[in-house]
């Protein structure tokens, strides 16, 4: 009995460590090196990305969440280390003005050859 209690308790611990392992690779992989301008963190072997990767695994082993570590780092370095940062407030225009410039675009090639089919009649 001793021994499938040992057992699993083992078989607990190693999923969590796999766990915990898989969400620091998902992490770092989500994250910009400001240093190599394109790299991802888990990519890069820049003094910065591995002060990052330092900073993760305290993040983690304090028991936060993947986005309180994003918060964290995006508070201090803002958000271009984020490959995919939030939509603020601020950012709705940058978001969004590609759609309404192409919707725009769209109806104004509609309306000119609209226009050229009525007058070839």
């Amino acid at each position: 009995m001793k021994k499938i209690f040992i057992v699993l308790i083992l078989i607990f611990i190693s999923t969590k460590l796999v766990a915990a392992a898989n969400t620091k690779d998902e992490i770092l992989k989500n994250l910009r090196c400001l240093v190599c301008q394109g790299q991802t963190i888990s990519d890069s072997n820049s003094d910065f990305a591995n002060i990052i990767r330092s900073v993760v695994d305290d993040k983690i082993q304090e028991g936060l969440t993947e986005k309180e570590i994003y918060k964290f780092l995006s508070e201090k370095y803002g958000d271009w280390i984020l490959f995919n940062p939030p939509l603020k407030n601020y950012s709705y225009i940058l978001w969004f003005l590609p759609y309404v410039l192409f919707v725009l675009g769209g109806a104004i090639l509609y309306l000119m050859i609209k226009k050229t089919l009525i007058e070839k009649k």
